[in-house]
């Protein structure tokens, strides 16, 4: 099976048992640029690092690589990341998990957690927050993250978010809001507030 930028699972496999295998780490994420920036922050704060951009070729991977950690997004093309999850944890009982996503709400959260996932960061979360997260000690979660998103952030993201998700279009996206439409476009013309 090839994975994401034409290397093969067998491949993939013997890269990392040439490197230290306790500090192996699997991204799970089909957002192109995001995998592959996560990808070479966390190479440089030591994982060996191996990547898959659906559920199918991450399972995959897993099942031979059996990594130390995992970062899973929630939402891809082929499933959902509470699967790869539940997988994951099926494939090593002590496998760190962080969930990664936009969708960020509590009820994911708990399911998350209840199939194996150790924390739950939104996106975009930073390398230094994933890196305390998967060595988070034993249940304890991690410290908070010293820059984290404000609430008009995080509630920006969420609008921009749903907005996309429903084709940009205003009315649309403004009755699953449960917002004015009008409150909605003044919202949407005004550039993203700092974190």
């Amino acid at each position: 099976m090839n994975l994401q930028g034409g290397v093969t699972v067998d491949r993939a496999v013997e890269q990392i048992k040439v490197g230290n295998e306790a500090r192996t780490l699997l991204i799970v994420d089909d957002d192109d640029t995001l995998r592959q920036r996560l990808a070479t922050a966390m190479q440089r704060r030591g994982y060996r690092v191996s990547t898959a951009a659906d559920v199918a070729s991450g399972v995959a991977l897993a099942r031979q690589l059996k990594p130390a950690f995992a970062v899973v997004d929630l939402r891809m093309p082929g499933g959902n990341g509470l699967e790869v999850v539940r997988e994951l944890h099926g494939v090593r009982a002590d496998m760190r998990i962080v969930m990664l996503t936009g969708y960020g709400n509590i009820a994911t959260a708990v399911a998350a957690v209840k199939v194996g996932a150790i924390d739950y960061l939104a996106k975009p979360a930073d390398a230094d927050d994933i890196d305390r997260a998967l060595n988070a000690v034993g249940t304890k979660l991690p410290a908070p993250p010293d820059h984290p998103m404000s609430a008009d952030r995080v509630r920006w993201e969420h609008i921009q978010r749903v907005f996309e998700q429903c084709d940009r279009n205003v009315s649309e996206t403004a009755r699953r809001l449960n917002m004015h439409r009008r409150t909605l476009q003044r919202i949407l013309s005004k550039h993203s507030p700092h974190e």
